[in-house]
């Protein structure tokens, strides 16, 4: 049996890569938990792009989320009060 490294191309291998070398969320998907927040101390989103939209559950026990769009140098509050930034990260 041929070993399945040796059949993927593309991003599927870049990925598979990623997790064979220990990370488990190559693309930065999961849930960040909220920092500090503040305008001095951001909590820090990765990207790889200029811009990215980003989801904060300003309550616990809310059914809902706030969406907004962070661009890079720009940083943003939530109308919880958090503040968000960019932070720019390698492609995979």
């Amino acid at each position: 049996m041929h070993d399945h490294m040796d059949h993927v191309t593309g991003l599927e291998k870049r990925e598979l890569l990623a997790h064979l070398a220990g990370d488990c969320d190559p693309f930065r998907m999961l849930a960040i938990k909220k920092g500090p927040g503040t305008y001095e101390c951001p909590n820090l989103i990765p990207s790889a792009f200029n811009k990215r939209i980003v989801g904060c559950v300003c309550h616990p026990d809310t059914n809902h989320i706030e969406y907004m769009w962070l661009h890079l140098g720009e940083p943003k509050r939530c109308g919880c009060g958090y503040w968000f930034e960019l932070c720019p990260i390698a492609p995979l």
